[in-house]
């Protein structure tokens, strides 16, 4: 099933989540392999650099009723030894750069600790 989930993901972008993936495809941030739509069971992420350890997730707006339910898939992700950084549809769309910039220094800030 999370396969499935996954691949009906892939075919069902947000234009956030392509916008987005359209930067971090193919290594463009600093040789980074990122995967999106990638099942970390029993969840299904929006973006995923294995080696690095680092969960990109976005959040549309039905999210902010969510918050409890992202809560424990971030803990559960923690867990399983992932960072998990979150961003806003509207902020992808709006200042790429700047998420790319973030994104980078959560990057940065791994290697070290």
């Amino acid at each position: 099933m999370p396969i499935r989930n996954a691949r009906r993901f892939r075919v069902e972008q947000t234009e956030a989540e392509t916008a987005l993936w359209k930067r971090l495809r193919n290594g463009q941030l600093d040789g980074v392999k990122f995967r999106r739509q990638h099942p970390v069971s029993p969840y299904t992420v929006d973006f995923v650099a294995i080696a690095e350890r680092l969960v990109i997730e976005l959040d549309g707006g039905q999210h902010a009723a969510q918050q409890a339910r992202d809560e424990r898939r971030t803990d559960y992700l923690s867990q399983q030894g992932y960072r998990v950084i979150r961003f806003w549809n509207n902020e992808v769309l709006d200042n790429p750069d700047g998420i790319m910039l973030r994104i980078r220094a959560f990057l940065e800030a791994g290697k070290s600790g």
